[in-house]
């Protein structure tokens, strides 16, 4: 029986905080290990234990191979069921807290399936809910997950689904011929208002930010009344709406990806199994 060399752990993960963080650098700095350290780790693994390739090197950007995409995968499912064996043997009642921050637009759509099969599979734990924009989450260091959306190309973390961003209004009402174009967006740190404003800039369109919320309920209400005209993630548009496009004369707008970042300076069991309920949630 042939004998295959070992991954250790922490060699993993290691790895997994490099591909979400996208560098040796900052990965380093949420596994408490100096660069060079971090890199003479994934030199080893590369050259001495799987013999292939894990990275794309451009300057200070990390990108994975095809093999260590595959590799990723794996790694993921072993930290997981490490932590499952602990859980299991160690922590049989698992009590606790874990705090969550998400952006106002998930917490509807997504949040309630998630928490209730959560709650039903680990009644004893505690979970907070924190909603700010993306990029006020992703400065918080307190948080254990953060549900984040971001554009192409910087994306960090977990994916959990890419979505289309849309132009709705009401049925029945066509705010969308109004002029200047009146809009009903989440204040100035949402991605989808720069989004949308960068692409009626780039058109030439007329158009004002008529109401402003941090509430998607209140955005949702202001467009259901045929007030004004809002660009939101495909998911989130409901039946009482219709998505506008190019017959309307308004400009084609971004793929978004919806990203699940870890802190990493502070794994867990509890916030693990909360992970993977989460990733399963945004399948749906």
């Amino acid at each position: 029986m042939s004998a295959y060399p070992s991954i250790d752990t922490e060699v993993l993960r290691t790895f997994v905080a490099i591909a979400d963080q996208g560098g040796f650098t900052r990965a380093g700095e949420l596994v408490n290990r100096t660069q060079s350290a971090v890199s003479m780790q994934m030199k080893r693994l590369e050259e001495d234990v799987l013999q292939r390739q894990l990275f794309q090197r451009d300057g200070r950007q990390v990108r994975l191979t095809a093999e260590g995409q595959v590799l990723l995968g794996y790694a993921r499912r072993i930290l997981k069921l490490h932590s499952e064996v602990f859980n299991t043997l160690r922590e049989p009642h698992m009590v606790g807290t874990v705090r969550i921050g998400t952006p106002d637009d998930y917490v509807m759509r997504f949040l309630p399936g998630i928490l209730r099969q959560f709650a039903q599979s680990y009644p004893l734990i505690q979970i907070e809910v924190h909603c700010e924009s993306s990029k006020q989450l992703l400065m918080r260091q307190d948080l254990d997950l953060s549900i984040v959306t971001r554009e192409p190309g910087s994306e960090i973390g977990q994916l959990l689904r890419k979505e289309r961003l849309v132009w709705a209004e009401a049925q029945c009402y066509s705010a969308h011929e109004q002029t200047p174009l009146r809009l009903a967006m989440f204040n100035t740190d949402c991605f989808c208002r720069m989004w949308a404003c960068n692409a009626l800039d780039a058109q030439g369109r007329d158009y004002r930010v008529a109401y402003n919320s941090d509430s998607l309920s209140a955005i949702m209400a202001v467009v259901s009344a045929g007030l004004a005209v809002t660009a939101q993630l495909e998911s989130l548009i409901t039946a009482d709406m219709r998505i506008l496009g190019e017959a309307e004369d308004l400009p084609v707008l971004p793929e978004a990806s919806i990203m699940l970042v870890r802190n990493l300076h502070n794994p867990s069991p509890i916030t693990e199994c909360l992970a993977e309920h989460i990733v399963e949630g945004f399948k749906l």
